[in-house]
């Protein structure tokens, strides 16, 4: 015998559903949560420089827009900024605030011409830095001295003809540095000096005047030499019995007659004496002047305690008028 439980129970006819006087309830399904929207890719959105498209991975690309300057409006969440092919002709101080993650920046053919010295504070985290194929002639010093992270650095097809080490500034990560297609007859003594941990650097198309000054540059080929095609394409364009002949080919010896340029400790001293030998010739000027003086003012002192001296009388040795009558008659 079956149980009077409801659930045996056959299910109503529609059309009794309908007059039913209680409600029926008909349960929705459950609306999808919502996805994470990744960042837009296309301009204008947010996080993302006007002009510019962005990928969700934090890639800015503003290449080839006619760009006149830097964009307003980088944001921490960029990671790679694409601003190569554009007319960005100078970098003021401050160009790139608010960007302070990113790790890839490229200004490839902007036809650049100055950078200020500030102009790359804030991008403590870059590991990238593309300024190839631009006008720059010469960079003042501590532009890249922000970048301490900075693994990779490219500055070929420029004009600059001296590159001073103050102006790369020590960089301790630096693994790849660029400067082929330039104007430089040489490199500066202290400029491999900064950069401990370079291991590629590309010369080629520059003008070598293989004198002293190379001598540093040919030390570092030796430590590190080069692919046999890059190795072949440095070679010296003056003086004249040296022309063409190839940077890799001088040993040691040869700078044999330039003089030794001062080691660590040697600058180090000559630093430390110079200031103290200055401040003591300048205390024994003033002792010596001191001494003078005083002298000076002792005799002066002297004199001036001596009692004046009597001045003869005139008319002491002369005769009156009358004496000389009466001696006359």
């Amino acid at each position: 015998m079956r149980s009077p439980s409801f659930l045996s129970r056959r299910p109503l006819p529609l059309f009794l559903l309908l007059l039913s006087p209680w409600p029926v309830w008909i349960q929705a399904p459950p609306a999808a949560a919502p996805s994470a929207t990744p960042v837009s890719a296309t301009p204008g959105a947010p996080d993302c420089p006007e002009a510019c498209a962005c990928a969700p991975e934090g890639q800015a690309n503003c290449s080839g827009r006619a760009l006149p300057a830097v964009p307003g409006g980088l944001s921490q969440r960029m990671r790679a900024l694409l601003l190569d092919h554009n007319r960005v002709r100078a970098l003021p101080p401050g160009a790139f605030v608010g960007a302070g993650a990113l790790l890839r920046l490229d200004l490839r053919e902007n036809g650049l011409r100055w950078v200020h010295a500030r102009a790359f504070w804030g991008l403590d985290a870059l590991k990238q830095l593309d300024l190839s194929a631009n006008q720059l002639e010469a960079l003042v010093p501590g532009t890249f001295a922000p970048l301490r992270a900075l693994c990779v650095l490219s500055l070929a097809g420029n004009r600059l003809a001296r590159l001073e080490p103050a102006a790369l500034g020590p960089l301790p990560l630096l693994r790849t540095l660029s400067l082929q297609d330039n104007e430089l007859p040489a490199l500066a003594p202290a400029l491999l000096a900064g950069l401990p941990a370079l291991n590629t650097l590309r010369l080629r198309g520059n003008p070598w005047a293989c004198g002293c000054a190379l001598r540093p540059l040919c030390t570092w080929l030796r430590r590190h030499p080069l692919p046999a095609p890059e190795a072949e394409t440095l070679i010296c364009v003056s003086p004249g019995r040296l022309t063409l002949s190839p940077l890799t080919a001088f040993p040691d010896a040869a700078f044999s007659h330039c003089a030794r340029p001062l080691a660590a400790r040697e600058l180090a001293v000559v630093y430390a004496l110079g200031p103290v030998s200055f401040l003591a010739s300048l205390a024994a000027c003033l002792a010596l002047g001191s001494v003078v003086t005083a002298c000076r003012t002792r005799r002066r002192r002297a004199a001036a305690r001596r009692p004046p001296r009597s001045l003869p009388d005139p008319g002491a040795g002369m005769a009156s008028p009358a004496a000389v009558a009466a001696a006359q008659a």
